[in-house]
Order: structure tokens, then sequence, then C-alpha cells
């Protein structure tokens, strides 16, 4: 049984979310905290498995708590955010700081019933997130001096790397992107998160990598140097003109409970990029994006999937393993050399 503390100061939102996690068998609320004094005692004398946790609430806000919390007490938090350009700089900090993932407050663009799949989801992945390897990043804001592009460099290749991450990836994605030079071949990236959060995510990941990171848009071009990030609500699919790959950005029915789903952008990446990609999965719950690294692998990919002990949710890597899509399990820090090695190996440096 995974119990959850509730911790929001709107008393609709506390009955909302209680009623919806109470009516599955494996979940259930231990208790409901309107601001974090009050969650701080109820914390020491239930001890929650997971944490759903507002950000904005009277006497202390939610990041300050979760700062505190993470410090002295880490244990996974799910972060209920309402879905706006403020509250989801607000959320991509709480990541930063340990949040397992975040979702829509309800009222917030979802309809309950969208709210609570995702919530359900969200705290079952939180109860399978590792915590003894946590350590709190620190807040200052880092950006880089991108170099200016060679010549040449601002083009399309016949070459390209895929990746697909869920719960715990944004900090994966980063890690792995910070370490990718100017020329590395375009990147394509599917990360489950809720819209209007991958423009904040893109525009975080563009100030601190020295390739250009953007969310993707209908018909934008995959070029060295740049990853285009899959808008939330919207699946990302590779097409191919003449010698140029570029993406398709449009809506249709969720893949495996995704959109953006992993598998619909692997399997796109499969059917026309084929021996010419380097596939990665990354830490996430579910086995989103198995089935297209599998059909990657058979047209001629190499997959890259990250470990056990690394991944804050081995699921969709394990899944990826266990059908058979992956070439090559490794630790998160070492991804990005990986990636490096492989696409030298192909000749995609220009």
């Amino acid at each position: 049984m995974i119990n959850v503390l509730v911790i929001d100061d709107s008393a609709l939102v506390r009955k909302v979310l209680t009623d919806e996690l109470n009516k599955q068998p494996d979940i259930r609320v231990v208790g409901t905290a309107i601001d974090p004094y009050a969650a701080r005692e109820k914390i020491m004398k239930l001890r929650p498995d997971v944490l759903t946790l507002d950000l904005e609430m009277p006497r202390m806000d939610g990041l300050s708590f979760l700062a505190m919390l993470m410090k002295h007490y880490p244990m996974p938090v799910v972060v209920v955010s309402s879905l706006t350009p403020k509250n989801s700089e607000n959320a991509l900090r709480a990541l930063r700081l340990g949040a397992v993932d975040v979702i829509c407050k309800p009222g917030s663009a979802y309809s309950t019933q969208n709210v609570s799949r995702d919530i359900i989801k969200a705290v079952r992945a939180a109860s399978h997130a590792r915590f003894d390897q946590f350590v709190p990043e620190p807040e200052e804001k880092e950006t880089v001096t991108k170099p200016k592009a060679k010549s040449g460099l601002a083009q399309t290749t016949n070459k390209l790397i895929a990746i697909g991450a869920s719960t715990g990836g944004t900090k994966a994605i980063e890690m792995v992107l910070k370490d990718l030079p100017l020329n590395i071949p375009g990147i394509v990236i599917v990360q489950h998160m809720p819209p209007v959060f991958t423009k904040s995510f893109s525009d975080r990941l563009n100030e601190i990598c020295t390739i250009d990171v953007v969310e993707a848009r209908d018909g934008d071009l995959v070029q060295s140097g740049k990853a285009l990030l899959a808008p939330g609500n919207y699946h990302m699919q590779l097409e191919k003109s003449g010698a140029k790959y570029y993406v398709r950005v449009k809506q249709g029915p969720p893949v495996n409970h995704h959109r953006p789903s992993v598998d619909v952008l692997f399997n796109s990446v499969a059917k026309v990029a084929g021996v010419n990609a380097t596939g990665v999965i990354l830490t996430g719950m579910g086995a989103d994006g198995a089935a297209g690294m599998l059909e990657m692998k058979n047209a001629g990919a190499y997959n890259i999937a990250q470990d056990e002990a690394t991944s804050v949710v081995y699921g969709m890597p394990k899944e990826a393993y266990r059908m058979g899509g992956v070439d090559a399990v490794l630790p998160l820090n070492r991804i990005s050399d990986a990636i490096l090695r492989e696409v030298a190996d192909k000749h995609q440096f220009a």
C-alpha cells in the first residue's frame, strides 16, 4: 500500500486528490495538510511514502519547504501545480530541488479524469523512486557562453540522436545534453511533461548547454548542434524531405497513455533514419519507448539505456532492455561519452 500525504491550501483540491487517490486499491491518503507547517508535523507522525505538494501556499511556499525537506528528510514528492508560465518555472525549480514529477492541478486545463490518471501514475512512479544517491542541486542559475557556430554546422545531417525519458528525466536529459559539443548531430527529444512546462524546460536547457535547445514547432529542421524538444500535449514524429530531416508536431490520440509519446518518436526514427540514428532511453515509469527502441534496433540504429542504479525510476530502460532493443546499458554519467563515441565511429562530425 502506498501511503500519501496531500499538501494544499485549497480544500477543494485536497478533496479531489484524496477522493481520486483513495479509489485505487494500492493507494491510501493517510492525511492532508493546509500548509508546510502542518505538513511537517504530519510527516513525522504518519510517515507517508509519497507527498503531493502545492507550490503556492500561505506561511511558507512549496519551494522553500521542498528545499528543507530534501536537505533533512529526502522522500518522494509529486508537485501539483497550476498550468501557467510562472508556475512552470517554479515547477522546474522543484524538479531540480528533488521533486519526482509535476502534474497539473485540477481545473487547470485538464479534466478531473485526466488529472486523476496523471496523479495516480505519478504517485505510483514516485513510490518507486530512488533517493539513496540523492544530492540536492544548488539554486544558483547556470548559464554558458555559447560559441559561435562554425561554418556549415547549422545544416542538417544524415545522422541524428533520439532521446526519450519520463519520471526523473529532466535532470537526466540535462546531464546528457550539457556534455555534448556544438558539432553533435541533430537531436530530437520526448520528455513526458505537461504543456507550458516544456517551453520553460527547453529555455532552461538552452541557457546551460553549449548546443541550442528549443521547443519544437511543426516543420522544424533537425540540425547539427541543436536539440528539438516535443511540446507538451503534442506528439513529435521525424520526417524526411530529400536529404533533410524535419519534425511533424501534431496531436492525435495518446499512445501508452502519453502525448507526447516516446514510441511515436522512436517508431518514426526507425522508419526514416534507420541505421543513421542513435537512440537513448532514460529514467521513467512504464514501457513507453521500449517497442519503438526495438524497431530502431531492427532498422540498424545503435541504442543506449540508462542503468538501474542511476535511474530515478527504472521502468522504461528496463522494458527496452527486456524487449531486446538495447545495445548498451550505462550509468547516466557515461551516456554522453557513449553517444560521442558512436557518432564518431559513424563519422558524424562535420
